[in-house]
């Protein structure tokens, strides 16, 4: 089981992306059971925890993000989506995908996002 994040990329500041966050190896029951979090890491920074999504699919939002990004599920696709709207500079880091499974983290590889002013 691994989770794999896609769709990082340098946008201009006020432009959108949609990140991606996909569960592979797991069976869609247990994926579907998960609370799923989205975290980020700025350069020099400690990594912080941006989004999440439960089972039950209530969201919980950082408060640098609150009204800019989304968190959503496809369980179906064992996928969890961040879309990030108004983007500016302050967002740039390495975004990560995280659950707990099995008694351990399960960490993504990360995709990074970079945003120009």
């Amino acid at each position: 089981v691994e989770l794999v994040e896609s769709g990082g990329g340098l946008v201009q500041g006020g432009g959108s992306l949609r990140l991606s966050c996909l569960a592979s190896g797991m069976i869609t029951s247990d994926f579907s059971s998960k609370t799923v979090n989205w975290y980020r890491q700025a350069p020099g920074k400690q990594r912080e925890s941006v989004a999440s999504i439960t089972s039950g699919r209530v969201s919980n939002y950082a408060d640098a993000v609150k009204g800019r990004f989304t968190i959503s599920r496809d369980n179906s696709k064992k996928r969890v989506y961040l879309q990030m709207n108004s983007l500016n500079p302050e967002d740039t880091g390495v975004y990560y995908c995280n659950l707990y499974r099995q008694g351990s983290d399960l960490w993504g590889q990360g995709t990074q996002v970079t945003v120009s002013s």
